[in-house]
Parts: structure tokens; C-alpha cells; sequence
């Protein structure tokens, strides 16, 4: 279906204006004929919302749609009607994009569908996640308190995110600078210097130097060609089930990082699976819901097994501790709210706590990162000073043993 933007006339006369999901522009104004409007203009929406790499639509960032839930909120507790209060943030939307969603999402709404189910056909927007607790919320009664806890989530989520990528910019920019200025040296330094030392003989480091500076210097072409190859190549393989296990592998058991990322995939599968127990769902949904947000292939099995144990009549502790994935104190944790049955506030407590470690880890895995970093650029220069001296000292030496 495509997305058509209308002008018409009102009953009374009046010009309204909006938006309406059909097939064809004939349908378009079927509908608006049902709602006893007459059509001036109808036109299919061709915004900027489609990327020009995919030609699919651009995500709205988990932040915009955070405020949104929190304002959509907001006014649902103030008595504002749903369609109405659609209507005010559609007008308020901080992003064409965004706006234009919320007025086909009010169109479906106002058409008979749930919240849930018009939020549902649009992805890019609205994460399965966030539709699957709002449907619940809708269910239950209780849309606002969903539409909260929600909004309190993405902007958990977003500022750990945040933090994490905001603490490897700095790494990043040393890393290109770093390699910029060794590349820099390679190929217009080095053939300098090199033309006033070939006729000595070159000790080894000087040799493999001069050997990286031809490369790059003349088959630069060709280096670009074979990365292209390899990353491509790469590419294919990470996407094979076989790749998506092994970088599974990686990022749990890397050295230093694989503990971090570990424990962010659990914090977020806590926090995934209490907030869906907290809004009403089921416990063996709220399972396989909360697995295919771990972002890893073998953390996604351990809780699927665990689902299925739970269908057979275990306990929850049981099979996730002999997935040996989470760390036994949040074990014990989750086998105490069981028998307690506060599963839902021990799961976000044991998120809430542990995104506080896990945030001081990251912290000081990004302070050694840096001058790890510095010092291997550090011997990569040095490498190349003793390389160009030796044979720059030896000169010295034999020219001194001459005299």
C-alpha cells in the first residue's frame, strides 16, 4: 500500500487536509467518500523518508520515538482522546518523518484499528517490542502506565548506547590519525629520504620500510581492490549461520570486551523481560520476545531452551543457569523472585544495577584502550625512525672510521 496526501471539502464546506493509506489513488478517494469528504487533491507521498541506499525507509531514531511516548502518554492521562492527541503530535512532530507516521497511524486508528496494530505497520518506527507491550497495555487497560514504562526503557537504553559510542569516539579519531600519518610518512616522506641511503647496504627493518613504501606508494590501486574484496567477502561470511556463530563466540569470550558486551546483552534481556512481565505478558512470550533483542546468535538459543523448558513445566532459574550464560549471582537473584514471585522489579533491578558496572567497565575499558593504542602507534613511528637512521648512523660510523 502507498501513503496519499489529500485536500477536500467537508459537509459544511470546509477544507481539511491529511493523509490516507490505499492501493491506488481510486481508493484513496473511495475512502475519503466513505468519510463524506469531496476530494480536491489526491497525491502519493514521495518524501525524503526513503533511503537513498536501500530505497527502504529510514529509521527514526529510538529517541524521537522515546519523547513521543512519553508525550503520548502524558496527554492519555490528561483525558486527551487518542485520535487527538495523535492529531497534536503529528502538528508538533519534530521530523517530516515522524509526522508523517503519526498521521497514517491516526488515519488507521480512526479507521476501527488498535494503537498496537496501526503502530504495527510501520517497523522503521515502532520496533515488534514496543508494539507487542502496547498491545498488552491496550488489552489491559492500562496504556498510559505502558506508554511510560516504555518511554522510561528507550531512554535507558538509549543513554547506555550513547555512552558507549560517545566514549569510543575519541579512540576512533586517534586510530585515523594515527594511521593517516603513518600512511602520510610511507608515501611521501620515506621515497625522499630513500633516494640519499640506496646506495648503502640496508639493514633488514630499513628494507621492510622501503619495501610498505613502494606498496603503498604504487600499488595503492591495488591494496584498495583486495580490502574491497576481503570486507565484501567478509561481509558474506558474517551473514552465514556459521559467521553469525563465530562472531557470537567472539564478542562473548573476546579478552576485555567480551565481558562488556555480555553483560549489555544481559542488562538489556533483563530489562526486556521485566518491563513485558511488569505490562501483562505472558512469561514464554515475554521470553522469546526479549531473545531476539540479545543481538547474539548463542544468548538467543540459551533463552529459547529456557523457554521451552519453562513450556514443560520448569522453573525459569534452572535452565537459564545451565545455559551458563548468566553469571550465578543474577541467578540467584532470578531464583529468589521466583519463589517470591516479584520477577518483573528483581529484573529490572538487576538492570538497573548492573548498566550502572557496566557503564563504569566500559569507562575503564576506554581509558586503557587509549593509551594501548598510543603506544602501538608510538612503536610504528619508532619502527620507521630506526629504520631510516641505522643506515644514516652507519654512514656516520664508517665515515668517522675513515678519518
Amino acid at each position: 500500500m502507498a501513503t496519499f496526501a489529500y485536500k477536500a471539502r467537508s459537509q459544511t464546506g470546509e477544507q481539511v487536509s491529511g493523509t490516507v493509506v490505499a492501493d491506488t489513488p481510486a481508493a484513496a478517494a473511495r475512502i475519503l467518500d466513505e468519510r463524506t469528504l469531496l476530494p480536491i487533491e489526491v497525491a502519493e507521498v514521495r518524501a525524503a523518508e526513503r533511503s537513498w541506499l536501500t530505497g527502504g525507509h529510514r529509521r527514526i531514531s529510538l529517541s524521537k520515538i522515546g519523547v513521543l511516548y512519553e508525550q503520548l502518554a502524558d496527554l492519555l492521562g490528561a483525558g486527551v482522546p487518542v485520535l487527538r492527541a495523535l492529531t497534536v503530535l503529528s502538528q508538533q512532530a519534530g521530523s517530516p518523518s515522524l509526522g508523517r507516521v503519526l498521521r497514517e497511524v491516526r488515519d488507521d486508528v480512526a479507521g476501527g484499528m488498535t494503537l498496537a496494530d496501526a503502530m504495527d505497520k510501520h517497523p522503521y518506527a515502532f520496533p515488534g517490542l514496543h508494539v507487542s507491550m502496547i498491545r498488552a497495555g491496550e488489552k489491559g487497560g492500562f496504556l498510559e502506565q505502558v506508554l511510560s514504562r516504555v518511554s522510561d526503557f528507550v531512554r535507558r537504553q538509549d543513554e547506555l548506547r550513547s555512552k558507549f559510542l560517545g566514549s569510543m569516539i575519541y579512540p576512533c579519531v586517534l586510530l585515523t590519525a594515527g594511521i593517516a600519518a603513518i600512511t602520510g610518512l610511507m608515501i611521501f616522506v620515506v621515497p625522499k629520504i630513500r633516494d640519499l641511503l640506496e646506495t648503502q647496504h640496508l639493514p633488514l627493518p630499513t628494507i621492510i620500510v622501503f619495501g610498505i613504501s613502494d606498496l603503498l606508494a604504487n600499488y595503492w590501486m591495488h591494496i584498495l581492490g583486495v580490502l574491497a574484496v576481503v570486507v565484501i567477502a567478509l561481509i558474506g561470511f558474517f551473514q552465514s549461520q556459521l559467521g553469525r556463530r563465530l562472531v557470537a563466540k567472539v564478542q562473548l569470550h573476546a579478552p576485555g570486551f567480551g565481558k562488556i558486551y555480555t553483560m549489555v546483552a544481559l542488562c538489556r534481556f533483563c530489562r526486556i523481560f521485566g518491563t513485558l512481565l511488569a505490562n501483562g505478558i505472558p512469561i514464554i512470550n515475554a521470553l522469546r520476545i526479549s531473545k531476539d533483542s540479545m543481538g547474539n546468535v548463542i544468548l538467543a538459543e540459551a533463552v529459547e531452551k529456557s523457554a521451552e523448558s519453562v513450556t514443560s513445566g520448569e522453573s525459569l532459574a534452572d535452565p537459564l543457569a545451565r545455559s551458563g550464560v548468566f553469571p550465578p549471582a543474577i541467578m540467584d537473584m532470578i531464583s529468589v523472585a521466583e519463589e517470591s514471585n516479584t520477577l518483573e522489579k528483581v529484573l529490572v533491578g538487576i538492570a538497573d544495577t548492573q548498566e550502572a558496572r557496566t557503564a563504569r567497565q566500559i569507562d575503564l575499558f576506554v581509558r586503557l584502550l587509549e593509551p594501548m593504542m598510543l603506544l602501538m602507534m608510538g612503536m610504528a613511528v619508532m619502527f620507521i625512525a630506526v629504520a631510516l637512521l641505522l643506515p644514516i648512523l652507519r654512514m656516520a660510523t664508517s665515515g668517522f672510521g675513515q678519518m
